[in-house]
């Protein structure tokens, strides 16, 4: 392993960090989830959340930036491949869309768990 491959690795943590940031400057949900992540951050550690609680909290929160990522790739692309309004393509965004609305409700439900009894 020379110098060339971990040029390389590091290029592809660049290219990746550099996804996020366009993400994030691009999409209007994208600054929800990341408003909705701070929140949720500062409330467990106010809380003072335990380990297990933690990792549900981050599993949920990654499972949610995860598919609205890919909703997000999903939608740019069909939209490139097909800018006339197709069924097809309706129904490939409406599937991934569904996707993220999943994910939400799940990590809802996750937190909903998590905060409430620290709640009241």
């Amino acid at each position: 392993m020379g110098n060339s491959y971990i040029s390389k690795r590091l290029a592809s943590f660049g290219y990746a960090f550099s996804g996020i940031a366009a993400f994030l400057r691009s999409e209007p949900h994208a600054r929800i989830h990341a408003v909705a992540t701070i929140a949720v951050v500062a409330a467990g550690c106010w809380y003072k959340l335990a380990t297990q609680e933690w990792i549900w909290i981050v599993m949920s929160i990654a499972l949610v930036w995860t598919t609205e990522m890919f909703n997000t790739v999903i939608e740019k692309m069909m939209d490139h491949l097909s800018p006339q309004h197709h069924p097809k393509v309706k129904f490939i965004k409406d599937v991934a869309a569904g996707a993220v609305l999943v994910a939400a409700i799940a990590a809802a439900i996750i937190g909903a768990f998590i905060f409430i009894p620290y709640i009241f």
